[in-house]
């Protein structure tokens, strides 16, 4: 697959093109937001992501087939898929929505701040203190308005954690236990 391919496959799957940036295939200037980026480097290709201004490499390949391959999958993953709830489930849900949503802020609030740590802070210096909970900017609200199927799909990963934790909790498993017998698959 080379990149005019990708472009064509990201375009039939439904990716809108503000989710990446691909050489000789997206149109024109970009509008700033964040997005995968796939570059030719060095005789290397290079998938990356461009996070308010700053870019990190997250994998590098040989050649161009490759690189594609990798953002396509990345692009197109749905993530798991949903799991029913039995009547019992949806009953522990609803008696603790409360908590459900106050851990699915705290949720939020972790990764929100680790985000900003990793854009401010100095990791190489042993600065991973963690700063005081902030509320969003307009500019990370907008992101966040603009990519309401990332914040659906992660909005889902919750609730399903959140099923599975109340599953574990229910059979009486210990922390981590998902009841499987096989090791995961992954």
């Amino acid at each position: 697959m080379d990149r005019f391919q990708l472009c064509r496959a990201l375009r039939a799957a439904g990716v809108p093109e503000a989710y990446y940036d691909v050489p000789d295939c997206t149109p024109g200037p970009r509008p700033p937001g964040d997005r995968y980026v796939l570059e030719q480097r060095d005789g290397q290709w290079i998938v990356g992501v461009r996070e308010r201004g700053t870019h990190e490499v997250l994998e590098r390949f040989p050649d161009e087939d490759r690189a594609c391959r990798w953002l396509h999958a990345r692009l197109t993953d749905e993530g798991p898929p949903p799991v029913e709830a039995t009547p019992e489930e949806i009953d522990v849900l609803l008696h603790d929505a409360e908590g459900v949503q106050r851990r699915a802020r705290e949720d939020f609030e972790r990764a929100f701040a680790e985000a900003r740590r990793r854009g401010t802070g100095n990791a190489a210096a042993g600065d991973l203190t963690e700063p005081p909970p902030v509320e969003a900017t307009p500019e990370e609200i907008d992101v966040l308005l603009h990519d309401a199927e990332g914040v659906q799909r992660r909005a889902r990963e919750d609730f399903e954690r959140a099923l599975a934790e109340a599953r574990r909790r229910a059979a009486g498993r210990p922390a981590g236990d998902d009841g499987r017998t096989e090791p995961p698959q992954g």
